[in-house]
């Protein structure tokens, strides 16, 4: 089931933003299979798709997202779905539509156990997982996920268990420099250019290092700087990411960006902000490795494949991020093996796919 509903899924287009045909499509493939589904409606965008199955036991999410990146060019393989060998090539076919086909054919699995072998399930569906996340901040503000125990997130992994991701701020700086004619330059505070000092020289930054994450990043996604005829620029502005680890917050990366300029003795006036979104910020989180959760998963992949897992931490942001600290319950991550995610011939194995369903079956009954 689960391989020809992964081809179905990348089938169906669904950049985010565009998500209303997949959202019902699986509404409806559920609803065939006797779930009562709830749609939860995320303006602009396709609707989340709930589902609660009773059972015994912990409350598990599971939880995967139905929308992808934009198709980009250079693909030489079917974007829509195209298979060769063990690969499945196809938009969205390894992030994530793999994940939630596994996802999907484990929930429809489960639910014919009788309700004393398997735990309660929250099937969750969302939008906007590439974009701000609308869906799944949506799904954590209505309170619906309140009597979660653990949530189980579909993201590739390549088979590794993923327990715990940096955060991102995404910062605004503005320079406010002073005009003056480009032939006496000598006469105002070019903004472009100071600003361009503070941007080159982010690598002077200190990073906290943390046991499990690392350290943190800066990367300049921006920089813009405009004047007036033959003049000094008087206005430059910067977007800047910064992937942050536990122990750093807003106020340490605004304060590290102040001590950078006043080390270089920027001539301009600053503004650093958070650059505006319409949900809050991912922060970073980890997950204990001999938490008890984590170490039934162990035991349940271990009983299966016999071979080592390999614990890993996430580089960047997604879902995960909320489920771990803004609704505060032990996160896992776990997904099947695939490459080019977000670019060309992205792809995911057929094989992988087919074990990870397995996993998340007899995981889902140790639950209970």
């Amino acid at each position: 089931m689960e391989f020809e509903l992964l081809k179905k899924l990348v089938s169906i287009r669904s950049p985010f933003g565009e998500e209303g045909e997949i959202s019902r499509f699986i509404a409806s493939f559920l609803e065939e299979h006797g779930f009562r589904v709830e749609l939860l409606p995320v303006e602009g965008f396709g609707d989340d798709v709930i589902v609660y199955l009773p059972g015994k036991g912990h409350t598990v999410v599971l939880n995967g997202h139905m929308d992808t990146v934009n198709l980009s060019k250079g693909w030489t393989r079917n974007p829509w779905g195209e298979l060769d060998g063990d690969r499945f090539y196809g938009l969205g076919s390894a992030d994530m539509k793999a994940g939630l086909a596994a996802i999907m054919a484990a929930f429809i699995e489960i639910a014919e156990l009788p309700r004393r072998e398997r735990p309660n399930i929250i099937f969750t569906a969302v939008s906007d997982e590439e974009g701000y996340s609308r869906g799944t901040w949506r799904l954590i503000e209505s309170g619906k996920l309140s009597d979660a125990d653990i949530v189980l997130v579909a993201e590739p992994t390549n088979e590794k268990l993923m327990l715990g991701a940096r955060g991102r701020f995404v910062i605004q700086v503005e320079a406010f420099g002073r005009k003056a004619h480009a032939a006496r330059p000598e006469f105002g505070i070019n903004a472009v250019e100071e600003l361009g000092k503070l941007v080159g020289n982010l690598s002077r930054i200190r990073f906290k290092r943390h046991r499990k994450l690392g350290t943190g990043s800066y990367c300049t996604l921006h920089i813009e700087g405009t004047a007036d005829g033959l003049s000094v620029p008087d206005y430059a502005k910067a977007i800047i990411d910064r992937h942050v680890v536990v122990g750093e917050d807003w106020e340490k990366v605004r304060g590290e960006l102040l001590k950078l300029a006043e080390r270089l003795d920027l001539k301009v006036e600053l503004k650093i902000e958070r650059f505006p979104r319409p949900t809050p910020e991912m922060l970073p989180y980890t997950v204990r490795e001999n938490d008890r959760f984590v170490n039934l998963f162990k035991k349940v992949r271990g009983s299966l494949f016999g071979r080592g897992l390999e614990i890993t931490y996430g580089r960047s942001v997604g879902d995960f991020n909320y489920f771990g600290t803004y609704l505060g319950k032990p996160t896992i991550v776990y997904g099947p093996i695939g490459g080019n995610w977000h670019s060309a011939d992205e792809w995911v194995s057929v094989e992988s796919l087919r074990r990870v369903k397995k996993v998340y079956v007899e995981y889902l009954k140790a639950l209970a």
